[in-house]
């Protein structure tokens, strides 16, 4: 990139020391959503622009998010596993309950992102009957109208879905205490980066 004037890149890390080397570079395009992989302190002290893809995903990303809602909730994976297994066939019934079903109607979603993605899942959720709340950002006393305070989502929700950017306010946002403060049962989507929550 040494003698680029504009740079099209996607999962490369573009830090101060290597942008250090492109000293003409005046726009960076990431060929994605995210722009944690670029210094943008950096970027903003040299006025080097940065952009990324608007609109991304707004339909798949929102039903990937309910797809696996259903998946989760229904234990779908655990079931096809066993029914694999011969664990239906042997049954004496014909039913078997190898692990939890949930309902998916009438449960609360819990989302953290209210731009287009998170919009997107707030929809589809509601038309299959759940009940949906927007979490405000953590750490922030007075709620936006329409939003609900973060530890409280935490609380009450029975999914959390992720949809807000990683960044140093975001990183981690996500971790024991706040599990801690999650129903036993509540249910994590991380439509975002995985940096958003301490997996550890």
């Amino acid at each position: 990139i040494q003698a680029a004037d504009i740079v099209i890149t996607n999962k490369v890390k573009l830090t101060a020391e290597v942008l250090a080397h492109a000293p003409n570079l005046r726009l960076i395009a990431v060929a994605a959503t995210g722009t944690d992989n670029i210094d943008l302190a950096y970027c903003r002290d040299k006025q080097i622009a940065v952009a990324n893809v608007q609109g991304y995903g707004t339909r798949s990303v929102p039903e990937h998010v309910i797809a696996m809602m259903f998946a989760l909730k229904r234990n779908l994976v655990g079931y096809h596993q066993d029914i694999a297994a011969g664990v239906w066939q042997q049954q004496k019934q014909f039913c078997f309950f190898s692990h939890p079903i949930g309902d998916v109607a009438d449960s609360t979603l819990g989302i953290i992102g209210s731009g287009s993605l998170g919009q997107a899942v707030a929809k589809l959720a509601k038309s299959i009957g759940m009940r949906v709340i927007f979490a405000e950002r953590k750490g922030v006393k007075e709620c936006r109208f329409g939003y609900v305070p973060f530890e409280q989502v935490l609380e009450q929700a029975d999914v959390i879905t992720l949809h807000c950017p990683l960044n140093n306010s975001t990183h981690n946002l996500i971790a024991e205490s706040e599990f801690q403060s999650m129903k036993p049962s509540a249910i994590l989507i991380n439509a975002g980066r995985g940096g958003l929550v301490n997996e550890a």
